[in-house]
C-alpha cells in the first residue's frame, strides 16, 4: 500500500504547484510500519527536501510516531510533527551548533541571517552558515529575497 499512497501524496503535490507547505494527517490511522513510513511520507520529504515541507498531523498512537522517527532517521530526514502540546522534529536531529538558530526561526514566520546573528551574538557569516545548514538538511524553508543593498538575501521560514 505504501507506494499507491505515496503517488497519491505525489499527485497531490504536482497538482498545486505553488504551494510549499503540507499537512499530513494520519487521522483514523491505527498503524502504520517502518516500511509504509519509508514509502510514504518519509520519501515524499525527502525527495522535496528544501523546496516544499511537509509536517504530520493527527498522531494518535505513539507507535506510528516511533515508526516514521526510525524510518525518516534511517535516511536523515526530518520531520516535523504537529499536536496538542505543539511542534516537535522526529527523525534526523539538528546538530548542536544549529539548535539555537533554528528554535529562533520556528519561534517566528521567518528569519534572515542578520536576525540570528543579532539573536544568538554571531557573526552573520556564522549565521547564515547554520541557517544554510537547517536548509539542507531539511528543518526549514527559504526563499530569495532583495536585500536592502540591493543583492540577494535568503529569507528563511519553517515548515508549520
Amino acid at each position: 500500500m505504501g507506494r499507491e499512497v505515496f503517488t497519491k501524496l505525489l499527485d497531490q503535490v504536482d497538482r498545486n504547484p505553488d504551494q510549499t507547505v503540507f499537512a499530513i494527517s494520519f487521522a483514523g490511522v491505527k498503524r502504520v510500519d517502518f516500511s509504509f513510513s519509508s514509502e510514504t511520507v518519509v520519501e515524499l520529504a525527502r525527495r522535496f527536501r528544501g523546496r516544499k515541507g511537509f509536517y504530520l498531523l493527527d498522531i494518535g498512537v505513539p507507535e506510528i510516531e516511533e515508526n516514521v522517527d526510525a524510518a525518516a532517521l534511517r535516511v536523515d530526514q526530518p520531520l516535523l510533527v504537529v499536536d496538542a502540546k505543539g511542534q516537535h522534529f522526529i527523525g534526523l536531529e539538528p546538530t548542536v551548533g544549529t539548535k539555537e538558530a533554528l528554535a529562533i526561526v520556528v519561534a517566528r514566520p521567518q528569519a534572515r541571517a542578520s536576525d540570528i546573528a543579532e539573536a544568538i551574538q554571531v557573526s552573520v557569516a556564522n549565521a547564515s552558515m547554520k541557517l544554510k545548514q537547517l536548509w539542507n538538511t531539511g528543518f526549514l524553508l527559504r526563499r530569495e529575497s532583495v536585500a536592502d543593498t540591493g543583492g540577494v538575501e535568503f529569507v528563511y521560514h519553517r515548515i508549520a
